[in-house]
């Protein structure tokens, strides 16, 4: 595991329960040795991951669409940052560069985010491991509608099964250490040939 890709906020969130584990987060990587790749802004948790990795001495990559580069005042003290055209070229490239994705709490963008690599799984494009960092029980209430769309035939349990969620990002590293690398087929459940 030699970078993870951390899907975060541009806003802190409330309290400081968000920063507090989105700061820890990213001196956890800095101190195993994990590069982190991110969305490159200087705010929110998606500052605060950048600024602890960089503090502890870690490797980080930004990554960010021109347009977004004064919205989200993009991070100019990074080991690198990629300037890109659009949004679709920023996941893209996120993904490129990393072995594994996690998310800490955030909006519409951070779900989309996860919701799109987790996509592209289950199509068997990638077959990278997913995480959720479960911030004071912050996905608890997406993990019962992930169940709702199991109950109701929308989503195979073993594609559900892809996205590991746990409040400590350390047993979603371990997890991710050991984690077999093998696409699933969406439509038979079946490793591809």
């Amino acid at each position: 595991m030699k970078r993870v890709c951390v899907f975060c906020g541009s806003s802190p969130g409330k309290g400081t329960v968000y920063t507090e584990q989105a700061a820890a987060l990213g001196k956890l990587l800095a101190e195993r040795g994990i590069g982190l790749v991110y969305g490159g802004a200087s705010v929110g948790t998606m500052g605060v991951v950048a600024d602890a990795a960089l503090a502890a001495g870690g490797e980080v990559i930004g990554v960010i669409p021109g347009h977004l580069m004064d919205a989200e005042v993009g991070h100019h003290g990074l080991t690198e940052l990629h300037v890109v055209a659009t949004m679709h070229e920023r996941k893209a490239k996120m993904a490129e560069l990393s072995d594994g994705f996690l998310a800490l709490p955030g909006g519409a963008g951070t779900l989309e985010e996860l919701f799109e690599v987790w996509t592209w799984a289950q199509l068997g494009l990638h077959a990278k491991p997913l995480g959720l960092v479960d911030v004071a029980g912050y996905f608890q209430p997406l993990r019962q509608f992930v169940d709702h769309m199991v109950d109701e035939g929308f989503l195979r349990p073993q594609h559900r099964e892809m996205v590991s969620v746990d409040p400590d990002p350390r047993v979603l590293l371990e997890i991710f250490e050991s984690h077999n690398g093998v696409a699933v087929n969406k439509w038979t459940g079946q490793t591809p040939n």
